[in-house]
């Protein structure tokens, strides 16, 4: 029976306010709770000095023009254009941007662009918990000063809970994320609307004048304070990184109409209070509320904060895994947490790292003021790269002018260096920890792709063309048994050394036999139907591709037993899987220095093994080892 178009109107409808209400609680948790510190921040500069309107005037029309250039221009409107298959963040565009290139070299370029992006995303996913969560909790020192040495414990309980909750899967826990968000943005604007109604000539900060000259007067102050004005944008890359899941339009829709006017009427309102009162300066936004509404306040901050770093530990594991797809990370353990959404994903190795980063973060720093040095680092490093890549793809792939892409990313990239460079003089004060995790995640991921080409390399140098093994079988006095064999392989052009293994020690050929390879994709998912590609390489061998998108885990039974439908008979109860075990050796003349190859080693050999990763059944698997020097 056809739905009227009343039924399928109001279903829309549904299924668009059910977006929108999404959105605001995994999207925007990162910087819809930067109004917890960042005017704050900025403002901490003139501690100990004559605070004037004029100054605070200048600070808000940097938020403002901030928010504007940055997050609506760059973002919502530019970026979110440039998707690969709706997928975002800054290894789909890399991702993107390879895919255009016209030279090998511009292909590296993209590449090492792309990873100094994923490993500055890792040191935000640190920082993030820490510093939102921190911030929370020290609204507790604004009711109940003399209760201030009760932060840090609080602080590091809310932490520790949210990595232990994390693998129980974030789907039951995700569908109150929207509503509760809703309710915090909607009080953000309240609460600045209570202030900026008793002094509406705040809105003056609208005119960039202001933003302008607070910076020619104050010159060098003006510079340490625009690193901290990035506490207002930081999150913005999440619009673009989980478009995927909502898709541009209630992304778009919720910042526009909805997002924005609530942070500017709350920044615009600790603004208002500042100028009435600047001895509010020390915490502006829990000062915006009255006596009575200041603990509820506290309790919505910390549970906005958590949902925020939420939103960040699950964009860690979704990255973890595009890493793992795109060979930039060994091997690691990924669990699914529903049966029904494929994104929704638990990495305990990561979960650990990031556990434990967190909380040296919090016991080392003790504040949030102490952390937000070492926020903006990671941060704008981000916008360098998804930048630098953006403007690469409108221009290759868009076909953007020359003028036309300098024009428009140009601009944006000077906003972005200007950033940059003022979070650059916070290095020694705590800047070097984004830029410390960074360079190490770099360091792992430029190893492990350098190390896997040379095992790569000296495989094919020692294998056996495949041509020439099926050219001789038939000659050959190979028993042929009854079952299915399926061997694992990199490269369907030679033989996999588990079948020269078996032939040697076995001495036989099971009667259907596949060779299986796994090739990832440029995009987030296969396309339907294009899973496996299969050839008849001989009677009874099989040449077998199967392709994975970088937003999907591997299963190789499943993907086999789907080529019954091509008319291939694929009978999973007979079926035997041989792997070769690697065991990875220094060479005697090795090609990784001293620490990349001590490094390259230890994730060899605490890499997830294939019959895990590929979820293979252990009862039918047959592991022959291969000993392989680097």
């Amino acid at each position: 029976m056809l739905s009227s178009p009343v039924q399928q109107d109001g279903t829309a409808e549904k299924l668009r306010l059910t977006a929108l209400i999404g959105v605001l609680g995994v999207v925007y948790g990162d910087i819809g709770t930067s109004p917890l510190y960042a005017l704050q921040t900025c403002l901490s500069y003139f501690t100990g000095s004559h605070l004037v309107p004029e100054d605070v005037l200048g600070v808000l029309s940097l938020i403002t023009w901030a928010l504007i250039l940055t997050v609506t221009l760059k973002y919502v409107i530019f970026i979110m254009r440039a998707d690969n298959n709706g997928e975002g963040g800054t290894l789909s565009l890399m991702a993107l941007a390879s895919r255009v290139a016209r030279s090998e070299r511009t292909r590296v370029a993209a590449g090492l662009v792309g990873i100094v992006g994923a490993g500055l995303f890792f040191g935000d996913g640190v920082i993030t918990p820490a510093i939102s969560i921190l911030s929370a909790v020290e609204g507790i020192e604004v009711v109940a000063p003399n209760l201030n040495e009760l932060v840090l414990p609080i602080a590091i309980a809310v932490i520790a809970g949210l990595f232990i909750i994390q693998r129980h899967g974030t789907a039951a826990v995700g569908r109150a994320f929207g509503p509760v968000m809703a309710v915090w943005f909607l009080s953000l604007g309240a609460l600045g609307l209570s202030q900026i109604i008793y002094h509406p000539s705040v809105f003056v900060a609208l005119n960039p004048y202001f933003g302008v000259s607070f910076i020619v007067r104050h010159d060098r102050m003006a510079f340490l304070v625009l690193g901290a004005v990035v506490l207002a944008v930081t999150g913005a890359e999440a619009l673009y990184a989980d478009m995927s899941h909502f898709g541009r339009r209630p992304i778009r829709i919720s910042w526009v109409f909805f997002l924005l006017p609530c942070l500017l009427l709350n920044y615009y309102g600790q603004g208002a209070l500042v100028i009435a009162n600047p001895a509010t300066a020390t915490n502006p936004f829990y000062k915006l509320a009255p006596h009575v509404l200041q603990v509820p306040l506290i309790l919505l901050a910390t549970l906005a904060t958590v949902i925020a770093s939420q939103a960040v530990i699950s964009g860690a594991f979704s990255v973890s895994r595009m890493c793992v797809q795109l060979g930039l990370l060994p091997r690691m353990e990924i669990r699914h947490t529903s049966e029904t959404e494929q994104g929704q994903i638990y990495v305990p190795q990561i979960n650990t790292i990031l556990a434990i980063g967190v909380l040296l973060l919090v016991l080392t720093f003790r504040s949030s003021a102490n952390l937000a040095s070492a926020y903006g680092i990671a941060v704008t490093g981000t916008f360098l790269c998804d930048n630098t890549l953006a403007a690469f793809v409108y221009r290759r792939q868009f076909g953007w002018s020359r003028l036309a892409t300098i024009s428009v990313f140009g601009l944006i990239g000077v906003v972005d260096l200007a950033f940059f460079s003022a979070n650059s003089l916070k290095i020694v004060e705590g800047g070097w920890v984004p830029l410390a995790i960074g360079l190490s995640i770099i360091l792992i991921m430029t190893t492990w792709r350098r190390g896997r080409s040379l095992i790569l390399a000296r495989w094919m140098q020692d294998s056996l063309p495949l041509s020439t093994f099926l050219a001789r079988l038939p000659q050959s006095r190979i028993v042929r048994v009854p079952g299915t064999a399926v061997f694992m392989t990199g490269n369907l052009d030679f033989v996999p050394n588990a079948l020269l293994h078996n032939l040697k020690h076995n001495k036989v050929l099971h009667e259907q036999v596949f060779f299986v390879t796994v090739r990832n994709l440029d995009g987030p998912q296969a396309a339907p139907g294009e899973r496996a590609r299969v050839e008849e390489a001989s009677p009874g061998i099989y040449k077998v591709a199967l392709y994975y998108g970088f937003m999907e885990s591997p299963n190789i039974p499943r993907a086999l037993e789907s080529l019954n439908g091509q008319g291939i008979e694929f009978k999973a109860m007979q079926t035997s899987y041989f792997l070769g075990r690697e065991t990875v050796v220094p060479a005697s003349v090795p090609k990784l220095r001293f620490i990349r190859r001590w490094l390259f080693l230890f994730m060899a050999r605490n890499a997830l093994t294939p019959t895990e990763f590929f979820r293979i059944p252990s009862d039918r698997v047959v592991e022959l080892g291969v000993r392989i020097a680097v």
